[in-house]
């Protein structure tokens, strides 16, 4: 395992973490079954031997954390970083009792790590940081001793609501997303770097682009290495990021991220990146031409100012990747997802379009005459039945 220091926490974070939340029971709070606690334990167990020791969950992963609380107290605790995350509120009584719940069913002293989770808009910004607020809440918990560290999770749409929580200067590390399929959060991990937080990317093979199940065609562009390889390859080649997540299911889940290790360690790896980064963008402006491989995403409104509120910029990013890399399958994943993924997932899929008068509202993209076309031809591919998000599926 590699290690790298995770920002001014100065602890050193394995390049990849035991995610909490697919091995778990349920997502309710019930009682796991004893086959579940067993595949937990198995995960955690083989995460440690590989060195892989931040083991990762958060309150709104169902019985994530009363099943680890079955096994962390029982592992040499100097040697794990835990983190926890637990959602901001508008009342930041429940922010306490939530997080007195989750210490409780960890059954641990402290953690090393809280996450304000799901800093998704500007409303949970300013609810974390007000005076009195969510932040305050867990400073205070810093101040006893029962938290060595603070940060954020975020989904945000929009950039700047990142960086503005990173530009604070109270946070200590952000959880974001950020892969090759989808670098729009570049100037947050800019913004983190000049806080020197740590940065933790959540979910780089499913959201980073479904590559536990990849198309035949980014399988032949991405070898010898394969999508999963590649990607994680490509995130951690920015030595501003420090760990990625893998959301273990079974053991056998960490097995082919392990695999990046020995080309982050040479220049073979480098070299290798560099080629297949560059069949892939090449690939890319075959299939859809360089000016709009370069221009598509200028000037596109912001989805709540879209006509319909649809999610522009997200659908036209997976139509993107679909039509050129055959990413389908995860085109559709994602976009059936707007209009049930709330401030998680926000706007909506461009049916909404139907009837709508376009012809003025693109106007300061280059492509403002070819956009309603691209809009209805991405629904037509990736049209499915609506989807919830895991949590509430």
């Amino acid at each position: 395992m590699l290690y790298r220091r995770f920002g001014r926490t100065e602890l050193q974070m394995p390049v990849f973490t035991c995610g909490g939340m697919r091995f778990q029971h349920s997502w309710k709070d019930e009682k796991p079954s004893e086959e579940s606690q067993r595949n937990v334990e198995a995960c955690v167990e083989r995460a440690l031997e590989l060195g892989i020791n931040h083991i990762e969950t958060a309150r709104g992963y169902g019985t994530s954390e009363e099943q680890l609380g079955r096994i962390l107290p029982r592992l040499p605790r100097q040697k794990l970083i835990v983190q926890t995350k637990i959602g901001p509120a508008a009342d930041p009584k429940e922010f306490r009792q939530n997080f007195e719940k989750s210490m409780s069913l960890l059954q641990l002293d402290y953690i090393d790590l809280l996450g304000i989770h799901g800093i998704n808009d500007r409303e949970r910004l300013e609810q974390t940081i007000r005076p009195g607020g969510c932040l305050a809440a867990a400073i205070k918990f810093k101040n006893q001793g029962r938290v060595k560290h603070i940060g954020f999770s975020t989904h945000a749409a929009d950039t700047q609501v990142i960086v503005d929580a990173c530009n604070d200067g109270r946070f200590d590390y952000v959880n974001l997303h950020w892969y090759f399929v989808n670098t729009v959060h570049g100037p947050a991990i800019q913004a983190a770097r000049a806080q020197d937080m740590g940065v933790f990317i959540i979910s780089p093979s499913d959201k980073g682009g479904l590559l536990y199940r990849p198309p035949e065609k980014l399988c032949r562009l991405t070898a010898p290495l394969s999508p999963i390889v590649f990607n994680d390859l490509w995130c951690l080649s920015n030595e501003q990021v420090h760990t990625l997540s893998i959301g273990a299911a079974r053991p056998t889940d960490f097995d082919e991220h392990l695999k990046t290790i020995q080309y982050l360690k040479s220049a073979h790896g480098r070299e290798l990146l560099e080629r297949i980064e560059g069949n892939l963008k090449a690939e890319m402006v075959r299939v859809l031409g360089r000016e709009w491989v370069e221009t598509w995403d200028f000037g596109l409104p912001r989805w709540e100012e879209a006509p319909g509120q649809v999610n522009v910029f997200e659908i036209v990013r997976l139509y993107n990747y679909a039509k050129a890399l055959d990413m389908v399958e995860y085109g559709r994943m994602r976009y059936n997802l707007l209009g049930n993924g709330g401030h998680w997932f926000p706007g909506h899929r461009a049916d909404k379009l139907e009837g709508m008068d376009l012809s003025a509202a693109f106007p300061r993209s280059p492509h403002a005459a070819k956009l309603p076309q691209v809009l209805r031809e991405a629904h037509e591919m990736l049209k499915g039945e609506q989807m919830k998000r895991l949590s509430e599926s």
